[in-house]
This record gives structure tokens, sequence and C-alpha cells, in this order.
């Protein structure tokens, strides 16, 4: 049997979930930032990703294991793509320098506490992957051992 796949899997899982680690980093960042270097606000990010294959199409290759893939990663969007997003958060704080003609400041919409709900499920979520590719690598080294005696 070839273990290749199994571990391109859980390594394509791995990569995933760091990325999601990042992004919700970099949204935590830039929870109290006003303003890019560009002048623009910063809009939350968060990562969008699907399935290399779905289980339907897992069972219809049965017999070709090697097409077997991980996850995929579409790309990473703006939060305000999605439709239950709201607004920036407005501060009213006159004496900030990039408050409104009414005194307020606008914060990009970061919720710390989601935020870190994403980084705990990102982070379990990395470690499951840890895990099924030792998991593969202890059954490979045990096929070899097995092999071997012969």
């Amino acid at each position: 049997m070839d273990y290749t796949n199994s571990f391109a899997i859980s390594a394509s899982g791995m990569t995933l979930e760091r990325l999601r680690l990042d992004v919700t980093a970099l949204n935590l960042a830039n929870a109290n930032t006003t303003k890019k270097a560009d002048g623009s606000l910063y809009r939350p990010m968060k990562v969008v990703a699907s399935p290399g294959e779905t289980f339907v199409e897992v069972l219809k290759n049965e017999a070709n294991a090697a097409s077997l893939k991980g996850s995929e990663v579409k790309g990473v969007v703006d939060v305000q793509l999605v439709p239950s997003s709201v607004g920036p958060k407005k501060v009213h704080d006159p004496a900030h320098p990039h408050a409104d003609e009414k005194g307020f400041v606008e914060y990009p919409n970061v919720n710390p506490a989601d935020e870190m709900i994403n980084m705990i499920s990102a982070q379990r979520s990395y470690e499951a992957n840890v895990k099924a590719f030792n998991a593969t690598k202890t059954m490979a080294l045990r096929a070899l051992q097995i092999g071997g005696n012969k």
C-alpha cells in the first residue's frame, strides 16, 4: 500500500490550519487599527477552503486510490463579502487623529471572542492532522518491520 497519499492529505490539512491560524492572528493584530498604510480601513479576513474531493467522489474513484486528495484552499476573502457581515465599528473619540467631522473613529469589526474560537478550532484540527500523520507513519514503519522479518 502506498502511504504517500495519506501523508499528503494530512500535510494539506496542516497547511490549511496553519493558514487559518495566520489569518486569525492577523485579524487580532489589526483589531484596533484605524487605517492601513494606503489609508483604507482594515477589513477582517477569513479562509475559504473546500475538500479536494467529496466523499461521493472518493467512493466513485475507489479503484484508483492514487486520486485521493486533501483539502484545497480556495483563497482568503474579506469577511465583508459574507452576507451576514456588518460594517465597521464606530467609536466616539473626537480627540483621535482619524476621527470624522462628528468625532467618530472607524475600527475593523473584529470580534476577539470569535477569533479566539477560530484559533482554538484551527489548533485542534492541526493537532488531529498531526496525529493522523503520525499514525500513518507508525503503520508504515510496522509494515516495514513485518516485511523485514521474513
